[in-house]
């Protein structure tokens, strides 16, 4: 992420002109779209999500002075959008769960493989089917497998990605039960 540019009073005061020229209007604008972000990502299980909305709220305003003259639409779906660039990032950089500090790295992994084990045992079988499917494949082929899958569900790819989100958030959080009940 961009930790170079820093929001300044006078960029901050042109993020306002563009949202509404009546700064009032303005200032409910920018607190309404902070608060979504904040929401979008702290569903998405972000855990710093008011530092990813901060973020993405800055690289909108360090644009600014490219897209206000050309841009048409909705100002708060371009911050959304810039949201989705953001946690693209965010996945990317993000680090992979710890793992508990006793025993040897390879033990650590086993200990986790049994608990991901028994969680996806935990799961009714078309969740089981639907999570497995979802995370097959690579780059365009795993685009098309799940355009094929929601398809065959008769959803929309993204209701199909809020129900793989949603079982890979309940399987993440069962994890981490089994984890510290194994090291308690």
């Amino acid at each position: 992420m961009n930790k170079q540019w820093v929001l300044t009073q006078e960029s901050f005061e042109a993020l306002l002109d563009w949202l509404d020229p009546d700064r009032e209007s303005a200032g409910q604008k920018y607190e309404d779209i902070r608060k979504r972000l904040i929401k979008i990502f702290a569903c998405r299980g972000c855990t710093a999500s008011e530092d990813l909305a901060d973020e993405t709220i800055n690289r909108v305003t360090n644009k600014l002075k490219e897209i206000e003259a050309t841009f048409t639409g909705e100002r708060p779906r371009y911050f959304y959008g810039v949201a989705n660039k953001v946690h693209l990032e965010y996945l990317r950089k993000k680090p992979a769960m710890p793992l508990p500090p006793s025993g040897t790295a390879s033990e650590e992994k086993e200990r986790v493989y049994q608990c991901l084990d028994q969680c996806v045992a935990q799961l009714s079988a078309e969740s089981q089917k639907l999570v497995l499917e979802y995370y097959q494949g690579e780059k365009q082929a795993k685009i098309e497998h799940r355009k094929h899958l929601a398809a065959g569900l008769g959803i929309a790819v993204n209701a199909l990605r809020i129900r793989a989100h949603r079982i890979r958030a309940s399987l993440q959080n069962c994890v981490k039960e089994c984890l510290s009940q194994a090291t308690a």
